[in-house]
């Protein structure tokens, strides 16, 4: 029986553009969980977390995910903050093939940084933030299933590292 893939990991680390990749070779759907929570508020990230608060948007997100695991098997890539909420990952590893995307933070930043959506990055020195968030969400994305080596590696070859994981591990 086929199992969801949710990737996690630090932002910049590849869960949208390798969940994309990925999706796209299994033949299965991609939820960007951060796309939908902003579209359905109608604004970016950065704005919901300066608006309503961190905790609502770690609600509202909570909320989409539970909605993708409930729907048909696909590849998940929520916000990555989302694995370090209490029970988000055990809850997840029931419907779920769990993979947390490992990258050094120096290089999370170079990806990350074009983008401007993510809260975690504001401020003076992102690689310093960026150090800082995986020191506090590492011990989270090590309850994943698995692991997969994101530096010097093109998308494509983490990607299909992603399907290899979903073929023997999650009926794929």
């Amino acid at each position: 029986m086929k199992r969801h893939i949710v990737l996690i990991g630090l932002p910049g680390s590849g869960k949208s553009a390798v969940g994309r990749l990925a999706a796209e070779q299994l033949h299965a759907g991609f939820v960007d969980i951060d796309a939908i929570v902003e579209r359905r508020e109608g604004r970016p990230i950065t704005l919901i977390f300066a608006e309503k608060g961190e905790a609502a948007f770690r609600e509202m997100e909570r909320k989409e995910m539970e909605t993708a695991l409930a729907s048909e098997p696909a590849v998940i890539a929520p916000g990555g903050g989302w694995a370090a909420q209490p029970g988000a990952i055990d809850s997840a590893k029931l419907h779920a093939l769990v993979i947390y995307l490992r990258t050094r933070p120096e290089t999370a930043t170079q990806r990350a940084a074009p983008e401007g959506t993510r809260p975690a990055l504001l401020g003076e020195d992102p690689v310093a933030r960026m150090r800082l968030l995986q020191k506090e969400r590492e011990p989270f994305y090590r309850d994943a299933h698995a692991e997969v080596d994101t530096d010097r590696k093109s998308p494509s070859e983490v990607a299909n590292e992603i399907v290899r994981l979903a073929q023997s591990s999650a009926g794929w």
